[in-house]
């Protein structure tokens, strides 16, 4: 039973897994002070207040505290800008001008001249409508 545990813990997936759950609670933490220390008082400065949970509303002895649903909802789309801004596009970018010099790979797929489907390029008939294909009819 412990020879079963060991292999199930020292699988690689499993140790991938949790590298990369502690990496995001630490770069959850980066990013959330970034937002909390740095974005949220340059918003403050632009609009003059940074902080709505004091909002509410009271209808029928009934408070609804809708000036933290705007808190939450203001540090998701800052928080969404900042990963997006400063690690989803200079990775796209970065990722882009990697890639720069590599040649396209060669295709797997073509064209049936007949029904226009997908097929694969080293098919002699076409799986979608079972018209004859030859070896270069179609090929992207």
């Amino acid at each position: 039973m412990f020879k079963g545990f060991k292999q199930f813990i020292l699988r690689g997936n499993v140790i991938d897994l949790a590298v990369a759950v502690v990496m995001g609670a630490a770069f959850g933490a980066v990013v959330t002070a970034f937002v909390k220390d740095l974005l949220t008082p340059l918003i403050a400065a632009i609009f003059g207040k940074p902080d709505f949970s004091n909002l509410k509303a009271t209808v029928n002895n009934s408070t609804f505290l809708y000036g933290d649903f705007i808190n939450a909802l203001v540090a998701f789309l800052l928080i969404a800008i900042a990963v997006y801004y400063f690690v989803v596009a200079p990775m796209n970018h970065l990722m882009a001008r990697l890639r720069r010099g590599e040649k396209a790979p060669d295709p797997t797929t073509k064209k049936c001249p007949e029904c226009i489907s997908e097929i694969p390029i080293a098919a002699r008939r076409c799986a979608f409508c079972t018209s004859a294909v030859t070896a270069t009819a179609g090929a992207d």
